[in-house]
């Protein structure tokens, strides 16, 4: 059984003494909650002050980002275990904003993943397609390309804590949300994948989320789907309240 994973991205928002103000009030809401677990993105600028609010709560942290280098002259970057002294469990690597307006390759997301590795963290990978591949009949390929690319060199052994994000790029931010059986086939597509890759225990056991306009109003539908293990959010995950609804899907 594969537990389910709700996750907050907070991008590039909210002030630390605001990331302080939303966990309060979330834990307030959803207590102590067995049956999802919990994680939350904050900018570098917040995970310290987040992490000490967190203390006794069961709510993990996650870094948005990390360079692939342990250290050195890399000017405005942020080392794997620099977060991980924080107190970081998570790192997303692979996000479409990093792909699309850092133009990230897949060679940089490997080198990425490798590095939360090496670090004893968990990488949480994001993957999907843009509309002008969607519209081509290329998600699927997209999506394939994507998987192997940022896994590639990695053994199932290295894999145990992986999570795979399907954020369909045309879906995030916008308000459109892809249908809860397109959701579905995508994340179905990453699925195979990984069986193909790694065998078909290990693809059943990894979680695969959807990401992209995930709304309290729509959440259910969504979780209802055979493959679909969570949500990795952007919006809605900004204010407590509307987060929590999230958290508390099947309540």
């Amino acid at each position: 059984m594969r537990k389910p994973i709700i996750a907050g991205n907070h991008k590039m928002n909210l002030l630390p003494s605001e990331g302080v103000k939303f966990i309060k009030e979330l834990k307030k809401i959803i207590e102590s909650q067995n049956n999802v677990e919990v994680i939350v993105f904050p900018p570098f600028t917040s995970i310290n002050a987040m992490k000490q609010e967190l203390e006794k709560s069961d709510i993990a942290l996650g870094a948005q980002n990390i360079y692939y280098e342990q250290s050195g002259a890399f000017t405005g970057e942020v080392a794997a275990n620099m977060v991980a002294e924080l107190g970081c469990e998570w790192v997303l690597c692979g996000h479409s904003e990093r792909r699309e307006i850092f133009e990230e390759s897949n060679k940089v997301v490997n080198l990425k993943i490798k590095a939360t590795l090496k670090n004893d963290l968990s990488p949480m990978l994001c993957v999907g397609e843009t509309l002008e591949q969607r519209e081509a009949g290329k998600t699927e390929e997209t999506l394939i390309d994507q998987v192997v690319g940022s896994l590639a060199d990695l053994k199932e052994n290295d894999l145990t804590e992986l999570v795979v994000a399907y954020e369909p790029v045309w879906a995030i931010g916008t308000g459109k949300t892809a249908t809860p059986e397109d959701a579905q086939t995508g994340v179905l597509y990453i699925r195979n994948r990984l069986s193909e890759m790694f065998g078909e225990e290990f693809a059943q056991s990894t979680r695969i989320l959807y990401g992209g306009s995930v709304k309290p109003s729509n959440v259910k539908e969504l979780m209802a789907q055979e493959d679909i293990d969570g949500a990795l959010v952007g919006g809605a995950s900004l204010k407590a309240e509307s987060f929590a609804k999230l958290v508390k899907y099947n309540e």
